[in-house]
């Protein structure tokens, strides 16, 4: 069945009675070229169990079923059930579960589904959900060795900057202290049905196999990140003093002690010099 044909489609979503839904942000890729390169760049490997998280009609978990020891997919929309039974039904290494990714236990998930299987997580993802989506997998800290998914090209560019440039935002600085992140290619809108008003571009995210800080450190590190980026124009004395309650003296201290200057924005800084200024601030302040 050609999943990316435009009249198979059509003639799938008729029978089923099925109609977009603006609020899922539902585009379904009709592109043949972008679901195998996914999969292949993505870990969809033997040896591997890939978890999916959106299916669409299929057209990506076939092509992770082809290469894939297995797939766990976790689709939203119940309407997609049937169609995915007919979509599906020539692979016995498949298992869609109908729920809401954002409430469900991806890590037993995982463990109970990919037993004795490196794992991976692949998705399309609805626009609106990419970020919530990112972070849940990345402070879930899942045994998985590769997050590649597809979204707005500029969601894209933020994710994908270099901390401490103008480009990179508070989402920035989680994913690099999460792992290593990087663009793979890019996706034209004119590869989905229907078309979104935005091009697309496919990143993938490597976890690090240890985490960074302490827990106690690691707490308060995004504390410090959340409010010195949610007041970015200001000063990180003046947007850290006023967003944790920390004396304006203390946070000049921790930047003295960091090797920054007193007018210092945190947007500037490394990751490195992120970490470095929490560290010595949580120090000072306690």
């Amino acid at each position: 069945m050609e999943l990316t044909n435009i009249g198979t489609v059509r003639d799938i979503l008729s029978r089923h009675g099925f109609s977009f839904s603006k609020g899922l942000g539902q585009n379904f890729i009709i592109n043949p070229d972008i679901c195998p390169k996914i999969a292949e760049m993505g870990n969809a490997a033997p040896g591997f169990g890939v978890l999916e998280i959106g299916t669409g009609i299929g057209v990506l978990t076939a092509e992770l079923a082809k290469r894939a020891d297995k797939v766990a997919a976790v689709e939203i929309d119940t309407r997609l059930m049937s169609i995915l039974d007919e979509t599906l039904a020539d692979f016995s290494n498949v298992k869609i579960f109908n729920e809401d990714v954002m409430k469900c236990d991806l890590r037993g998930l995982i463990s109970r589904e990919f037993a004795g299987l490196r794992a991976a997580v692949c998705a399309n993802l609805p626009y609106y959900i990419t970020s919530p989506v990112i972070m849940l997998l990345l402070e879930s800290r899942l045994p998985v060795e590769s997050i590649t998914v597809m979204v707005q090209k500029e969601a894209a560019q933020r994710l994908c900057a270099r901390v401490g440039s103008r480009e990179s935002g508070a989402i920035t600085v989680a994913v690099n202290y999460y792992g290593t992140v990087r663009q793979l290619f890019g996706v034209s809108r004119g590869s989905f049905m229907p078309s979104p008003n935005v091009d697309s571009a496919v990143i993938r995210i490597d976890p690090a196999a240890e985490p960074r800080l302490p827990e106690y450190e690691e707490k308060f590190f995004f504390k410090v990140v959340k409010g010195g980026f949610s007041q970015r124009r200001k000063t990180a004395a003046n947007a850290v003093s006023s967003q944790l309650g920390i004396s304006k003296e203390a946070v000049y201290e921790a930047l003295k002690a960091s090797g920054q200057n007193e007018n210092a924005r945190l947007e500037q800084f490394t990751l490195e010099e992120l970490m470095d200024f929490s560290i010595n601030l949580h120090r000072i302040a306690q």
